[in-house]
C-alpha cells in the first residue's frame, strides 16, 4: 500500500506556542488524517474472493467482525449520545487490527421505516428525498469522529439493490415448510411432493391431484413459513394503519396522535416464527449475550409445558391448554377470547332454558349480547384487558360444552380478560385456583368447587374464601372418576397421571406451549418494501420470480394512508399503493407455462424490522447481484468456528431495546437462511454487549415545559432561565428535550479525538451516565500533555530522545510495561475507561520525570493511544519519523518482568489489628514470609513475649498472627 505523509503539509498556528495542541490544530490534523484514510482505503478489509478481494496476507490473519446496530437516518441530526456506541467499536477495531486481525467494521443505514413517511406526508417530499438528505448529514458528522469503516461496504435498506435480497429471503421464507419431524425448513416442493405421492395424506382424504388450485393453495398455506391469514390487529381509523403492539400506548390509543385503536381481524402476511419457538430458546444457551437479554428472550418465547384438552360442543370442540391438568375436575366454566373464531360458530339463535339475567348483558339474543361485548373489549388493550380489576365483565355465547373428565355440562363465556395470542385463545376456568376465574365466578354466580387441599387454615367450603387459592405444594382432593383418581396425590404425580388419561382416552394429550406468536409482517404504508406477491382472479398468491426483482415502489400522489373517524372500529385500511391503479394491476408472465395473465400485487408492504433481519450479510459481500452472498466468503467471515458453535458476528454492539423484536426476528431469519442451506451460520450474533445511554439534564418551568439547557445558570445550588428558577431532572438527551448538544459543536471546540476520549472515560460502557460538557476539557488536556512530550511546542520539532531501550530509567519502564499490559487487558474486555486511566497515568509519569522522553517510551505511548485518539496518533506517529499508518502497526506488548512489582506491601496482624507492613518480594514463600514477620520488631514489641498459637499466611499480602 503506498502511503504519503500528510503530516508534512500541517500548517504552523501563529500563538504564544506557535506549534501548541489546539481545538484548531486539531481541526486540521483530523481533517487531513480523515481524508487520507479514505484516499488510501485504510480500513479496507479484504475478503478471499470477489470484487473486495485484497491482501493475501491480511486475509490470512484471524478474522474479526464487528457491527454496529442499524442506525436510522433521523432529520434531527446525531447528537454526543448517539455515537456512545460507534466510537466504542471503532476503539474495539482499531485495536483488533493492530493484534493481528482482519477487521470487518462498517456502517449502513436502516432507512425504510415511518418517520420519513410521516414527513413526506407533511411536506409532500419524497421519502427517498428526505432519508438521503438525512443519510449524508449523519454520514458527515460520522466521518469527522474519524470512524474507521470499510466504506466500500456501506448501504440502505431503501437501496432496491439491497432490497431485491429482502424480497429474495421473503421468496424463500414464502416457499418453505418446517418439517416437525427434521427439525428443520424444507423447500414447499417437497411437501408438495408428498401429497402428490401419497406419502403424506391429504387432510380430509382425498388425493391432491384430486384438489383444486384454491384447495392447494390453501392448504400449503397452512404449512408455507410465509403465510396470509386472517389476523387480529391494531387498527387505528384515525391514522389509518395498522399499529404494531409496541406502537400503542397501555390506555389502547396510538402512541402517534393519541387515537383510539381497536381490535380488528385484517388479512394479513405472517411469518410462521412460532415453528421456531424450540430452537430460538434452546440455541441461546450457546451465545455470548447478556444474561438479562437472554432473559428476555426467554420470557418473550415463553415456554410452558402441559397439556391440551378438549371439551366437546355439540359435535365439535373447544381445545385449551393448560399447564394444570391436574385441576380438570374444578373447571366450572369455559372463557372464550372475544376474537376467538368459535365464538360464532357456537352462538345460538335463541339463549337455552333457564339463561341467567346476568349472563345475557341484558340483550334479547347471544349473538346480540356477543356483538356488543366484543365492540367493548375492541377498544381495550391488551394491557387493559390484563389488568388484575377486581370487576370481571363477559357474557354467555348460549353455548355449553362438556368437560370430558366428569361429563358435566358448563357455560361457555366470552370474556375480555383472555386474550388471543396465548395459548389456544381459550381456557377452562378453575376458580378455585385462579384469582381472576375466582373473581368471575363470583360476579357471574358459577360454582367453585376445592379441588387442591388448602394449606393456609381457610377450609375447603370456596363460599367462605375471600381469593383463591393457588399452589404446587399441596395435595389434590375431589378430583376422581371411574377410570382415574387423583385424591392424595402432588401436583407432579398428579398431572402426569391426568395427562396420561386423556391421551388413552383421545380427550387430549401433553403438550408443549409457548407465548410467541407469528410475526405479523404486514404494514399499510408506503415507505416499505414492496412484498414479491401477486394474486390472480381467484385471488390465489403467486410468488414472483427472481428475475423480476428487485420490485421496486412505485411513484403515488399520495403518501398517507386514508384516515377515518377515530372512534369508527368498522372501517378497514386503504393503502397508498392501492391507489395506484397502473402498477397495482398488471400483466405478468411467471414463467409457469401459462403465460401471460392478469394480476393484481399486494398492496401493503413489509415492516421496518425486514431490512434490518439480514444486513450482517450484506456487509459480507455488498456488490453480489447474483447471490445473497457468496458461500465462501460467509464462510470466512461467518462460519462456525471454535467458540462460535452457531456463527455469527464476533461483536454486535447496540441498546437494550432491541432485546426481542429485533434480535428475535434476525434470529428467525438466520436459521431459515441455514437450514435451506444459503448460509453456514446458524445464529447472526455471537457475542451481544448492550451500551448503556448517555444522558443529560432536563429543565423545565414552572409549566413543565423543558427550556433550553445551555440557556440555564446555576446560582446558590439551584437552577434560573430568564429568572425564573426551573427544575432540573437526568433524563435522555433531544431536541424535544432542548437538552441536546451535537457532536459538531464539542469536535469544533476540542476536536473529535478529545470527544472519542471523553465518551470512553466517562464510566463503564454498558452503564448508562450524565453528560458534563465542562468535564470535556480533562481529555483535551491530555492531549495537550501527550502532544508536549512529544513536540515541541515552539518549534514544532521532535522533543524526544533519540536512546535505546537499555538506557530508559528503570522506573519509567516500569510505568510503560505496566501501561502496555493494563492498557491491552482493557482494551481487549472493552473497559475503554480503565484504559484511558492507565494511558493518562503513565503520560503524568513522564511529565513528571521531566526532560525529553525516550523514544522507545514515546512511540509505544503514540501506540496506545491508537485505538483512542486515532488522528493524534497518526500525526505523532508520523512526526515520529514512520512512513506508514499507525492504523496497522502492531499493538505493544508488556515485558513480564517489568510488569510484576518489586515488592509487595504485606500487612501484618496480631488478632485483627494491624502492628506492621513488610516489603516483600511478590514471590515470597509461606515460609519466608512467615519468619520476616516473626522477625519484625515492632511485631515482637506488641507480642511482648507471649506465646504464638497460631500464624495464617496469604503470601505475599497478608500475615495474621494469633497469640497463645
Amino acid at each position: 500500500m503506498s502511503e504519503t505523509n500528510p503530516a508534512a503539509t500541517a500548517p504552523v498556528t501563529a500563538d504564544a506556542a506557535p506549534h501548541r495542541y489546539t481545538a484548531a490544530m486539531a481541526a486540521e490534523i483530523e481533517a487531513r488524517w480523515q481524508d487520507f484514510w479514505d484516499a488510501e482505503g485504510t480500513y479496507a478489509a479484504p475478503n478471499p474472493k470477489g470484487d473486495l478481494a485484497g491482501d493475501p496476507e491480511l486475509v490470512a490473519r484471524p478474522k474479526k467482525f464487528i457491527m454496529d446496530m442499524f442506525p436510522y437516518p433521523s432529520g434531527a441530526g446525531l447528537h454526543v449520545g448517539h455515537p456512545l456506541g460507534y466510537i466504542a467499536t471503532d476503539v474495539f477495531a482499531r485495536f483488533q487490527r493492530m493484534t493481528g486481525h482482519n477487521v470487518l467494521h462498517t456502517l449502513g443505514f436502516d432507512a425504510f421505516g415511518l418517520p420519513a413517511e410521516q414527513y413526506a406526508v407533511q411536506t409532500g417530499t419524497h421519502p427517498r428525498a428526505s432519508t438521503e438528505a438525512n443519510m449524508k448529514n449523519m454520514v458527515s458528522q460520522l466521518r469527522r469522529l474519524g470512524l474507521g469503516h470499510d466504506k466500500r461496504r456501506s448501504f440502505a435498506t431503501i437501496d432496491p439493490e439491497y432490497y431485491k435480497w429482502t424480497q429474495w429471503i421473503f421468496l424463500q421464507i414464502f416457499n418453505s415448510w418446517y418439517d416437525d419431524e427434521a427439525k428443520r425448513a424444507r423447500p414447499i416442493s417437497e411437501l408438495v411432493a408428498q401429497f402428490d405421492s401419497g406419502e403424506r395424506a391429504v387432510p380430509g382424504g382425498g388425493t391432491w391431484s384430486a384438489l383444486t388450485e384454491a384447495e392447494r393453495a390453501d392448504l400449503l398455506g397452512e404449512y408455507r413459513l410465509a403465510y396470509a391469514s386472517d389476523a387480529p390487529v391494531n387498527w387505528c381509523p384515525g391514522l389509518g394503519t395498522v399499529l404494531a403492539n409496541e406502537e400503542v400506548t397501555a390506555d389502547g390509543r396510538s402512541e402517534r396522535g393519541n387515537f383510539p385503536v381497536f381490535k380488528s381481524k385484517l388479512r394479513q402476511w405472517n411469518m410462521r416464527i412460532t415453528a421456531y419457538a424450540d430452537r430460538l430458546l434452546d440455541d441461546l444457551d450457546q451465545l455470548d449475550w447478556p444474561e438479562a437479554i437472554k432473559l428476555q428472550q426467554r420470557n418473550w418465547i415463553g415456554r410452558s409445558e402441559g397439556a391440551r384438552v378438549d371439551f366437546p360442543v355439540d359435535g365439535e370442540r373447544i381445545t385449551v391448554f393448560t399447564t394444570r391438568p391436574d385441576t380438570l375436575f374444578g373447571a366450572t366454566y369455559m372463557v372464550l377470547a372475544p376474537e376467538h373464531p368459535l365464538v360464532e360458530k357456537f352462538t345460538p339463535a335463541a339463549w337455552p332454558e333457564g339463561t341467567r339475567d346476568a349472563w345475557t348483558g341484558g340483550h334479547a339474543t347471544p349473538a346480540e349480547a356477543v356483538a356488543a361485548y366484543r365492540a367493548q373489549a375492541a377498544s381495550k388493550s391488551d394491557v387493559e384487558r390484563q389488568a388484575e380489576a377486581k370487576d370481571k365483565t363477559g357474557v354467555f355465547i348460549g353455548a355449553y360444552a362438556t368437560n370430558p373428565v366428569n361429563g358435566e355440562q358448563v357455560p361457555v363465556f366470552v370474556a375480555d380478560y383472555v386474550l388471543m395470542g396465548y395459548g389456544t385463545g381459550a381456557i377452562m376456568a378453575v376458580p378455585a385456583g385462579d384469582q381472576r376465574d375466582f373473581e368471575f365466578a363470583r360476579a357471574f354466580e358459577l360454582p367453585i368447587r376445592c379441588i387442591v387441599e388448602p394449606t393456609d387454615g381457610r377450609g375447603t367450603d370456596p363460599s367462605t374464601w375471600e381469593s383463591a387459592f393457588a399452589s404446587y405444594d399441596a395435595k389434590i382432593m375431589n378430583s376422581y372418576n371411574d377410570e382415574v383418581s387423583l385424591d392424595g396425590l402432588g401436583v407432579v404425580e398428579a398431572k402426569e397421571r391426568i395427562t396420561e388419561w386423556l391421551e388413552r382416552t383421545g380427550a387430549g394429550a401433553g403438550t408443549v406451549n409457548f407465548r410467541l406468536r407469528d410475526w405479523l409482517f404486514s404494514r399499510q404504508r408506503y415507505w416499505g418494501e414492496p412484498f414479491p406477491i401477486v394474486y390472480d382472479e381467484d385471488g390465489i398468491a403467486h410468488p414472483l420470480p427472481a428475475s423480476m426483482l428487485p420490485l421496486e415502489l412505485p411513484e403515488v400522489e399520495d403518501y398517507s394512508p386514508r384516515t377515518f373517524d377515530p372512534d369508527d372500529a368498522d372501517t378497514k385500511p386503504e393503502t397508498p399503493l392501492s391507489r395506484n391503479e397502473d402498477w397495482v394491476h398488471v400483466t405478468l408472465d411467471l414463467g409457469d407455462g401459462r403465460g401471460p395473465r392478469r394480476y393484481r400485487r399486494e398492496t401493503n408492504t413489509m415492516p421496518n424490522w425486514a431490512g434490518s433481519c439480514w444486513y450482517e450479510l450484506r456487509y459480507l459481500d455488498p456488490h453480489n447481484s447474483e447471490q445473497l452472498v457468496d458461500p465462501e466468503i460467509e464462510q470466512y467471515w461467518m462460519g462456525p468456528r471454535e467458540g462460535l458453535p452457531h456463527g455469527g458476528v464476533d461483536l454486535y454492539v447496540g441498546g437494550a431495546e432491541h432485546a426481542v423484536l429485533h434480535l428475535l426476528y434476525a434470529r428467525f431469519w438466520s436459521k431459515v437462511l441455514f437450514d435451506l442451506g444459503h448460509v453456514s451460520s446458524a445464529e447472526p450474533f455471537h457475542k451481544l454487549f448492550n451500551q448503556g445511554m448517555i444522558q443529560a439534564y432536563v429543565y423545565r418551568d414552572s409549566r413543565g415545559i423543558a427550556v433550553p439547557a445551555a440557556e440555564v445558570e446555576e446560582r446558590d445550588g439551584a437552577y434560573f432561565h430568564g429568572g425564573e428558577k426551573v427544575s432540573r431532572l437526568l433524563g435522555k438527551m433531544g431536541k424535544s428535550l432542548k437538552n441536546a448538544v451535537t457532536p459538531d459543536e464539542i469536535c469544533a471546540e476540542y476536536g473529535a479525538d478529545t470527544l472519542r476520549l471523553y465518551e470512553m472515560a466517562m464510566g463503564p460502557l454498558d452503564v448508562s451516565r450524565p453528560w458534563d460538557t465542562r468535564a470535556v476539557v480533562g481529555q483535551f488536556r491530555l492531549l495537550q500533555r501527550l502532544w508536549r512530550n512529544v513536540v515541541d511546542e515552539n518549534t514544532g520539532r521532535l522533543s524526544v530522545a533519540d536512546v535505546a531501550e537499555t538506557d530508559v530509567d528503570a522506573d519509567t519502564l516500569r510505568a510503560l510495561h505496566k501501561a502496555i499490559d493494563g492498557v491491552r487487558q482493557d482494551l481487549e474486555g472493552m473497559r475503554f475507561n480503565t484504559a484511558i486511566a492507565k494511558v493518562t497515568e503513565l503520560n503524568n509519569h513522564l511529565t513528571k520525570v521531566g526532560g525529553p522522553v525516550p523514544r522507545p517510551v514515546a512511540e509505544r505511548l503514540v501506540l496506545l493511544v491508537a485505538p483512542l485518539a486515532p488522528h493524534v496518533a497518526e500525526e505523532l506517529w508520523r512526526k515520529l519519523g514512520h512512513t506508514s499508518s499507525v492504523v496497522h502497526e502492531d499493538f505493544p506488548v508488556a515485558d513480564p518482568a517489568y510488569v510484576v512489582d518489586e515488592t509487595v506491601t504485606c500487612v501484618v496482624q496480631i488478632k485483627g489489628k494491624v502492628k506492621a507492613r513488610l516489603e516483600v518480594s511478590p514471590s515470597v514463600s509461606e515460609e519466608d514470609l512467615e519468619k520476616a514477620a516473626l522477625a519484625d520488631e515492632k511485631v515482637v514489641a506488641a507480642l511482648g513475649g507471649a506465646g504464638i498459637r497460631k500464624v495464617i499466611v496469604r503470601a505475599p499480602k497478608l500475615v495474621n498472627i494469633v497469640p497463645a
